[in-house]
């Protein structure tokens, strides 16, 4: 059995607390590995924690302006030369096997290796190698082993707790507890599309949220933002959720999914409580859309340069009313266009002078962003948005989603090349 064999059947086989020391140890035994580090992107996107042992005395470092946060951001290994660094650290509970023994001195290979499923960016996987072991056929199996790990984090996330606590620059509130274990990812990719999302505040969100599931041939998108703050809206968005994705797994239409929905919240709040929602479902061969406006998200289009806003049909927000009839509107994506949600705390926020958001500086920074990529939109546009705002004012939650479309050629591949 090859060494890539070897130490993919050992992380397969890991305890989901042990994936850590298994990788540390397998890389040191088939690759010559002198130090192994696995950080995981908290979840505000800003810094790359690192997986250790309670109470977590090891130092994170920022996305920005970082080695591993390079990897990260472009999804491409990122290998840079430098002195052997220091022993590997002891936070690391009982590795399977001890890491090599490090020289004194001398030239060394670290290889930061982003660790991914299908898009969605978890963290990087940081692996030193001395001079010599470093070859192209080395660094290409780590950064396959980087993959398999990223499929065993996903699993193991159901069995402890230890990999989602790693996230964590700080607390997160209840309400915020709940929406983060809600959402399907943060981002993801497909050859027709690419999807990147974010939530602020990161720690203490409570009401906004975003769903997606894909098949062969469709792609549905929802947006949802209930009322009210804290735990009351966190469990209203919950229901809406869990009430859209379960008209959507009966196979019903997108007017029934939020029309089952409506008639959910309905029962449980008689119109005192309601969310307000976008729903989507794409056609991943043609590119037409179906699309349900039931309150406040909104949506901007990049297309061939120009942005502007898609102006809908308002309809009543889910569960307002009781048997709210929803029709669906009908419009088209072509590749290379970008589509930006955005929910009211986003677009409705105003700087000292009064300006909204959405009046221009929305515009502008969808047009100087318009070169990256989808996953990395949503944290320009909070940035903006942070020096938009007054400073200090209270400021309501922010949902961002941004969707690149690439589309699909007559073959059935896709358009987009990278």
């Amino acid at each position: 059995m090859d060494r890539f064999a070897t130490a993919a059947r050992a992380l397969h086989t890991a305890a989901p607390h042990a994936l850590v020391d298994t990788v540390r140890a397998v890389c040191a035994d088939q690759y010559g590995a002198t130090e192994v580090d696995l950080w995981m992107a908290d979840y505000a996107m800003t810094m790359l924690q690192p997986v250790t042992v309670p109470p977590y005395t090891a130092q994170p470092v920022p996305i920005r302006n970082s080695d591993p946060g390079r990897a990260l951001g472009s999804q491409q290994p990122f290998v840079c030369k430098a002195r052997y660094p220091n022993p590997p650290r002891a936070h690391l509970s009982r590795p399977a096997k001890p890491l090599a023994k490090t020289p004194e001195a001398g030239p060394a290979v670290t290889a930061h290796l982003p660790v991914s499923v299908r898009g969605d960016r978890l963290g990087v996987l940081s692996v030193t190698l001395p001079e010599g072991d470093d070859s192209p056929q080395a660094l290409a199996e780590l950064a396959q082993l980087a993959d398999v790990l990223a499929h065993e984090l996903v699993v193991a996330d159901r069995d402890t707790d230890l990999y989602l606590q790693a996230r964590r620059a700080t607390r997160l509130t209840l309400a915020a507890e709940m929406q983060w274990q809600l959402l399907p990812g943060r981002s993801c990719t497909r050859p027709e599309y690419t999807l990147g999302a974010q939530l602020e505040p990161a720690y203490a969100i409570y009401g906004d949220n975003f769903d997606w599931a894909t098949t062969a041939d469709t792609l549905t998108l929802t947006v949802t933002n209930g009322m009210g703050d804290g735990i009351k809206a966190a469990l209203l968005t919950n229901l809406a959720v869990n009430a859209l994705r379960n008209a959507r797994r009966a196979g019903l239409t997108l007017a029934d999914q939020a029309a089952l929905a409506d008639q959910a919240l309905y029962a449980e709040h008689q119109g005192a409580q309601h969310v307000a929602a976008l729903l989507f479902e794409f056609d991943l061969a043609t590119g037409a859309f179906e699309v349900i406006d039931a309150g406040s998200p909104k949506i901007w289009r990049l297309r061939k340069g120009v942005v502007e806003p898609i102006e809908l049909e308002p309809q009543l927000p889910l569960g307002m009313f009781e048997d709210t009839p929803y029709i669906p509107q009908h419009h088209r994506v072509e590749p290379g266009d970008r589509l930006l949600i955005v929910s009211d705390g986003v677009y409705a926020s105003t700087s000292e002078d009064g300006e909204l958001f959405s009046a221009r500086p929305l515009t502008r920074v969808l047009s100087e962003t318009r070169l990256l990529p989808a996953t990395q939109v949503p944290h320009a546009v909070l940035d903006a948005l942070a020096a938009h705002r007054v400073p200090g004012a209270d400021s309501d939650d922010a949902m961002i989603l941004c969707l690149d479309w690439h589309g699909r050629s007559a073959d059935g591949e896709n358009t987009h090349t990278t």
